[in-house]
């Protein structure tokens, strides 16, 4: 059960100051993390309502990961922790946007790159990696 209250109307969900967000069936919300800095998308991913919680507590970047179906800590094993700068939430309470300082080496890809988007979608459907 979610920690966060429900809003009680649309005025107040879409225009209201209590933050009251909208987790879809699994009990997830879609979130991007962008570097505070340079605006660069560095990736997508899911939080429960702890994974939100956590990391509106303590400043850092959690997620749940659902191929492990566990809360993550960002940089817990990598030193990649993301220091959030600002945090938003659109218009109808059902997506994050958090700006981040990462640590580490600046990377937020377990791939290895500093963004999880490093492919470049050709126009015959082919795959080029941009660093």
């Amino acid at each position: 059960m979610s920690a966060f209250p429900t809003a009680p109307d649309t005025h107040a969900l879409e225009r209201g100051s209590v933050l009251a967000p909208r987790f879809d069936a699994n009990g997830l919300i879609a979130a991007v993390a962008t570097h505070a800095d340079t605006g660069e998308v560095l990736m997508f991913a899911w939080m429960n309502a702890e994974a939100l919680q956590r990391t509106i507590e303590t400043g850092e970047a959690h997620y749940f990961s659902r191929s492990r179906n566990e809360l993550w800590h960002k940089g817990a094993t990598s030193g990649q922790i993301q220091t959030v700068e600002e945090m938003r939430i659109d218009c109808d309470q059902d997506a994050v946007w958090i700006k981040v300082r990462p640590q580490g080496d600046g990377g937020a890809c377990h791939v290895g790159f500093r963004s999880c988007f490093y492919r470049v979608v050709g126009a015959d459907g082919t795959l080029k990696e941009q660093p």
